[in-house]
C-alpha cells in the first residue's frame, strides 16, 4: 500500500512578487513526485525570472530536479520556463495550450545558483494570463 502524503496549499503572491500580476499556487507531494499549479493574470507588467519552485523545499531535499510532465494554457503572452543558475537555463517556452506527458526535462545544472524553477513573462498585456501545471522528481543522474 503506497502511503500517500498530501500538502495543498493555495496563496497569493503578488506582495512578495517583484510584478503586481495575480498570482496563485497549489502544490502537492505523492512521495519523490511533486505536482505545481500556477495560476497567472497579468496587469500588464509581468514577471521577471520569479522563483515558481524552491527544490530544497521538495520531499527529500534532491540537489536538482527533473521536469517529467507539463501541461499549460497561456493566453496572449509567452512564459518562459528557466532552472536558475548564473545564467539561467531554459527549460521550456510555453504559449497557446499543450501538453507534455513524459517530459524528461533534465536541469543542465550549468554552474551556480539553486537549480529553482522560474518563469519569465514576455508579451504581456494587461488582462493576459497563464495555468500551468508542473510535475517534477529528484534527478539523480
Amino acid at each position: 500500500m503506497r502511503r500517500i502524503l498530501t500538502a495543498c496549499l493555495f496563496f497569493l503572491l503578488s506582495a512578495s512578487l517583484k510584478a503586481a500580476d495575480t498570482v496563485s499556487i497549489s502544490t502537492m507531494s505523492l512521495g519523490s513526485i511533486s505536482r505545481f499549479v500556477f495560476s497567472n493574470r497579468s496587469d500588464a507588467t509581468g514577471e521577471a525570472a520569479v522563483k515558481k519552485i524552491d527544490i530544497s523545499a521538495i520531499p527529500g531535499n534532491p540537489s536538482k530536479v527533473r521536469i517529467t510532465a507539463i501541461k499549460w494554457a497561456v493566453s496572449g503572452m509567452n512564459v518562459d520556463v528557466l532552472f536558475d543558475h548564473t545564467t539561467d537555463d531554459r527549460a521550456i517556452i510555453l504559449n497557446g495550450n499543450g501538453e507534455i506527458q513524459d517530459a524528461n526535462i533534465k536541469d543542465p545544472a550549468s554552474s551556480g545558483d539553486t537549480g529553482d524553477i522560474l518563469f519569465t513573462t514576455t508579451g504581456h498585456t494587461a488582462g493576459d494570463g497563464y495555468t500551468i501545471e508542473i510535475e517534477v522528481r529528484p534527478d539523480g543522474s
